[in-house]
């Protein structure tokens, strides 16, 4: 049996689609015209500003006498402002199309410090520039308080722009979206749309300074970190050759300066590791009248994560191995190589853990 030909009315919907007998021109497929349509039907938003209330007032007002009265001067008065509005709509629309909005956040943001988050606007139209465009960055779960203005973009041209923020919770800190709004040409309506444009953005607690008590001796139990010669990678001090020492430790800019051979000396390596418990086990998570006692231990794993954090961060500025470990059963190990990134990033999306969740995970580990 033949396939069908291309263009006969029994060809499939995904083709040219079937043919009318009279005018001999394929059909577009529906889903095709539906997709065209969605394309001129993007979602707009009209809110009058004040200037814009007192231009309708008076436009009705101008509308009712020219009723009553019959002059021909107040209908062209009234023409002359209802064309105002129309053109109005038409060049904020115009205003408002062919914009792509990108942001670019901070690779890390910490609490109580401030960051920079950049908003760029490319105005993908062939001639016509946009004006006045205001943006603004939409949070979830949070109020829009951040926007950015452009005067003019041009035509194939792009505009950067930013605003600071100071973030005051840790966690994860999501941006769902852009409000771009206008208010061109005539300032009496705000037209405005929504681009959904998703991003993250992890807030790490935050970090004060801590004095540390002095290191222990390794003999007593805890490896705590002593400065002893050895073949680590920190540099300990400099001295003199001696018959025997390794040749490839000498300090040839120190050997020139001093007139004699100079060597290297490095630290011992194994840097100890300090172990700090953090308590995220919240028995009143489990219970739903205990909201005051819940409200109370919160603000309680807020602060000790504060406090473990600042401790962390200043055993790994020393140089001494770090491990977190949580009542809830986590544990989280860090280095002065890798730095103090993998320990706040574990402890900004800590959340609490409850009673029975505790159990399961000691018996999953049995």
């Amino acid at each position: 049996m033949a396939a069908s030909a291309p263009g006969r009315p029994d060809a499939p919907d995904g083709g040219a689609g079937p043919v009318d007998p009279r005018t001999r021109k394929a059909h577009k497929p529906a889903a095709a015209i539906k997709k065209r349509r969605l394309r001129f039907r993007a979602p707009r938003k009209l809110k009058v500003t004040r200037e814009g209330k007192y231009f309708l007032g008076i436009t009705f007002g101008v509308g009712l006498a020219a009723i009553n009265t019959g002059n021909n001067l107040l209908y062209l008065l009234l023409g002359v402002l209802l064309a105002l509005i129309l053109v109005s709509g038409i060049m904020s629309e115009i205003a408002l199309r062919g914009l792509t909005v990108r942001r670019r956040l901070p690779p890390r943001a910490q609490v109580g410090r401030p960051h920079l988050v950049e908003i760029e606007v490319h105005n993908k139209k062939q001639r016509l520039p946009s004006y006045a465009i205001e943006v603004e960055d939409i949070r979830a779960n949070q109020p829009a308080d951040k926007r950015c203005f452009f005067l003019k973009v041009s035509p194939q041209s792009t505009q950067v722009a930013a605003y600071r923020r100071t973030p005051q919770r840790r966690g994860r800190e999501a941006h769902v979206a852009f409000r771009v709004a206008t208010r061109f040409p005539f300032g009496l309506f705000e037209k405005s749309r929504q681009i959904d444009v998703p991003g993250e953005l992890i807030i790490y607690p935050a970090v004060h300074t801590v004095r540390l008590p002095p290191p222990r001796v390794r003999a007593q139990g805890h490896g705590a970190r002593v400065a002893t010669r050895g073949a680590g990678d920190e540099l300990l001090g400099l001295r003199a050759y001696r018959p025997g020492d390794d040749t490839r430790q000498v300090h040839w800019r120190k050997t020139a300066a001093a007139g004699h051979l100079v060597l290297r000396e490095h630290t011992a390596e194994g840097a100890p590791e300090i172990e700090i418990e953090l308590d995220d086990v919240c028995a009143a998570l489990d219970r739903p009248e205990g909201d005051e006692e819940r409200r109370r231990f919160l603000d309680g794993l807020e602060t000790r994560i504060r406090e473990v954090a600042s401790r962390a961060v200043a055993h790994l500025a020393r140089g001494d191995g770090v491990v977190i470990v949580t009542t809830g059963g986590t544990r989280i190990r860090g280095n002065p190589r890798l730095g103090s990134d993998p320990i706040l990033r574990f402890l900004a999306l800590l959340e609490p853990t409850t009673t029975s969740t505790r159990l399961h995970r000691g018996e999953a580990a049995e």
